[in-house]
């Protein structure tokens, strides 16, 4: 946050603009762990049959869904600097993109099982190292969807060579790129063999079960929409975990 506060001081100095790449963890974590779900074809998802809260469509959560406390000490971090980024577009004209991205996934990623879970996921898979199954039954029912840096950039692209006064909209793979944990498991043993996840119904305060984000709102501003599909994104990781079986050693993990 603080080195958000540098840019944007620099960026008025200078006259320069911002383009801020945030989170989905921005959005409440209550909220969205109360949404209605339904389990089917081993995932999560809305249940049509029960009200929905505002900013929920079947495209995903939109940029007005609830960001109220808690959403996690990063998110914070992420959302504050969201709006001092706005203030700075507000008050001093600065030129501001804040893009709420989706969960990156593409060869070669820093994979964590925070954050850069796809990856993470095929390479420990590949090289037979535990996987579990954390919470909400320990299914691996758990929903996210995938964006590719590509996909990213060509958003970044089309922002550079345009005005923003404080735009704000989610930039993510969407329903066409969300699989659950189960269903990446059964994609990947279809690659490299079975290799079953230990089920932990081990609560952590900050995982969510469903999430994806609806990225209508960029779509209609900008025409960008994500051009790389999921099962091209798990084709490339697979392929690079196949060529890099030590990956996650020389990331330190």
């Amino acid at each position: 946050m603080l080195g958000s506060i540098n840019l944007l001081e620099y960026c008025r100095a200078s006259r320069a603009g911002l383009i801020l790449l945030s989170t989905f963890r921005v959005y409440s974590i209550p909220a969205l762990t109360q949404l209605p779900l339904r389990a089917e074809s081993s995932a999560y998802s809305l249940d049509g049959g029960k009200p929905w809260p505002a900013g929920v469509s079947l495209a995903g959560v939109g940029e007005g869904f609830s960001t109220e406390a808690p959403i996690s000490v990063y998110g914070a971090t992420k959302l504050a600097s969201e709006r001092l980024a706005q203030e700075y577009a507000a008050g001093f004209q600065v030129p501001v993109w804040i893009n709420r991205c989706g969960v990156l996934a593409g060869a070669g990623q820093f994979g964590t099982a925070g954050q850069g879970i796809f990856s993470y996921w095929l390479h420990a898979h590949s090289t037979r190292r535990s996987l579990k199954y954390l919470g909400f039954g320990g299914h691996g029912f758990q929903v996210q969807d995938a964006l590719h840096p590509r996909d990213l950039a060509r958003m970044v692209d089309f922002q550079l060579c345009s005005a923003g006064t404080g735009k704000l909209p989610n930039v993510s793979g969407g329903q066409a790129n969300s699989v659950s944990l189960a269903q990446l498991t059964a994609w990947r043993d279809q690659r490299f063999g079975p290799h079953h996840p230990i089920a932990d119904g081990s609560e952590r305060p900050y995982d969510v079960p469903w999430l994806i984000l609806d990225s209508s709102k960029a779509l209609t501003a900008t025409g960008w929409e994500p051009h790389i599909g999921l099962h091209q994104i798990l084709e490339e990781i697979a392929d690079h975990a196949a060529g890099n079986p030590d990956w996650l050693t020389r990331c330190g993990l």
